[in-house]
């Protein structure tokens, strides 16, 4: 990654911004832009400062963490760091990178980063290749049309993943990004055809993500009936409201 991801904290309490900063200055590849302890100067903060990467508490004064993405034309990208397990399916809804839940250790927290990190880094990959595709009249690789494996794009390096090695896909606009052996590969297609394309071997669970049924390690129900899959990676992926009956059906059956 050429340049550092530019990050902003926004929650109400003191000590836990200081322990979000120190836990980020460890990490050379996190530029700490600024901080903010309310609903509103984290949307101040965002339009100044402008950064990629947002972590971001559920509840905070003069806002919440949702109304300060609600009015926002191009959203950072958003880790929720919060002590309410009840807002993850409704964080997954505006496409967070991830939900954490407080208190959390430094592993858990690293692997929140490294995935925001992977998922930045597959945007901006993506971007260079437009550019290029653009300048330069070239076409893009197809995705293959094999069910057992995937094209991915890792800018000009064209590579293939098999769909037994993946965790998990979620949706990335037009695109997706496909998590597999703890890194995330941009892939030309949308979350719908992969759906279609790879069959029961993997189960949607969100609209905006699949899991891969044979990495499915539990289901966790949390306060309200939320129900989040809980992969051998360790990823947790929240469960929309829709697709609970579905997806207790499909694990039963399996």
């Amino acid at each position: 990654m050429s340049e550092p991801i530019r990050t902003l904290i926004a929650d109400d309490e003191p000590l836990a911004r200081r322990q979000l900063r120190s836990l980020l200055e460890r990490d050379p590849q996190i530029a700490l832009v600024g901080e903010a302890g309310s609903g509103a100067e984290a949307r101040r903060a965002i339009r100044e400062l402008k950064p990629e990467l947002l972590l971001l508490d559920v509840r905070m004064p003069q806002g919440d963490g949702f109304s300060v993405l609600a009015d926002l034309e191009r959203p950072p990208y958003v880790i929720f760091a919060t002590a309410h397990a009840e807002h993850a399916v409704h964080a997954f809804d505006v496409a967070a990178v991830d939900y954490l839940l407080k208190p959390f250790d430094d592993e858990r927290f690293e692997r929140s980063i490294q995935r925001a990190k992977d998922t930045i880094c597959a945007r901006r990959l993506m971007r260079m290749a437009q550019e290029i595709v653009s300048r330069d009249g070239a076409s893009p690789v197809e995705v293959a049309g094999d069910s057992q494996r995937i094209t991915v794009h890792d800018g000009k390096r064209v590579s293939w993943v098999g769909t037994d090695d993946i965790d998990w896909i979620e949706a990335a606009d037009y695109y997706a990004q496909v998590h597999a052996h703890g890194h995330a590969h941009l892939v030309r297609e949308s979350l719908q055809k992969l759906e279609e394309r790879l069959g029961r071997k993997f189960m949607r669970v969100h609209r905006s993500a699949l899991v891969n049924v044979a990495r499915v390690q539990r289901l966790d129900r949390l306060e309200g009936g939320e129900l989040v899959i809980v992969l051998q990676s360790g990823i947790r992926v929240p469960v929309s409201r829709a697709r609970r009956a579905s997806v207790m059906r499909e694990l039963r059956v399996r």
